[in-house]
């Protein structure tokens, strides 16, 4: 059985390990109200609009925490505002201000050369985190995921039936602009363990399988955290054999947890007709 616990015996697994679950809590936990509303692409705008904060932040010497939420809160308003005010469909305008925002972040990173490097901002570094990165990791995720634990119901009367929600008089407006301002804070946290590219699939895939296997809401937001960090814990156990890097081995976890569910459900279905 040392097979299973070898990997844990060397302090920077133990380490990746913690903080891929300290994401993919509140990760998970957001991707079911990011599917149910079809807010899959949200995520992945936000991810890569960060990258000019990050970069900025840098060069004016404040954390890059800061420089990428800002970055990630001006790319959901700013959808959000040509959404509002234009003929084009929210999935254009979102990719339109986010292929931006990313091509504006690498244009600066090579005009103006950082010790950032490029490959942990775009691919993480969960290997290599530090005290920081959990403080900062752990304090995001514990508020966002309190948050979503305690205002569940709001969110989803909002994500179901947003003129329904206003009626009941809910604060519609803080809460849409409540999630973004989550979205861009969990990919913040999210940087130093998964980085840009690969936080997407932290707020997609959880969610989508757990809405693959139940209608309830409350067992979806629950079996949604058990994929996330199981996925989490099975990729970087997986990674250690393999010699891969951890991050992408949990998305590859993910995306097979995906097909296996979803070819599972296709089955299910035809065997309920044919029978």
């Amino acid at each position: 059985m040392t097979w299973l616990t070898a990997p844990f015996a060397f302090p920077f697994m133990v380490d990746a390990l913690l903080i891929a679950v300290i994401v993919a809590i509140p990760a998970s936990l957001l991707s079911c109200f990011l599917v149910l509303r079809g807010w899959a692409l949200m995520g992945d705008g936000i991810s890569h609009a960060v990258l000019p904060g990050i970069v900025i932040a840098y060069l004016a010497g404040i954390p890059l925490l800061i420089g990428a939420f800002v970055a990630g809160m001006i790319c959901a308003l700013a959808a959000g505002w040509l959404d509002a005010n234009s003929r084009v469909k929210p999935d254009t305008t979102l990719g339109v201000v986010m292929s931006g925002m990313f091509g504006l972040g690498i244009v600066i990173y090579t005009q103006f050369p950082t010790d950032v490097h490029l490959d942990h901002i775009l691919f993480g570094n969960i290997l290599g985190v530090g005290r920081e990165d959990f403080i900062s990791a752990g304090s995001i995720s514990a508020v966002v995921a309190l948050v979503l634990v305690l205002k569940w119901r709001d969110f989803a009367l909002l994500v179901f039936d947003p003129v329904q929600a206003r009626v009941a008089g809910l604060p519609v407006a803080w809460l849409h602009y409540g999630m973004l301002a989550m979205i861009s804070a969990v990919v913040v946290a999210m940087l130093s363990a998964v980085g840009i590219i690969l936080s997407v699939s932290l707020l997609i895939a959880p969610g989508a399988i757990a809405f693959l296997l139940t209608r309830r809401l409350q067992a979806m937001l629950a079996l949604s955290v058990l994929i996330g960090t199981g996925s989490s814990l099975l990729g970087i156990w997986i990674s250690f054999w393999l010699d891969s890097a951890p991050a992408p081995t949990i998305v590859v976890v993910m995306t097979a947890l995906f097909t296996l569910v979803f070819a599972w459900r296709q089955l299910t279905a035809r065997r309920a007709v044919t029978g």
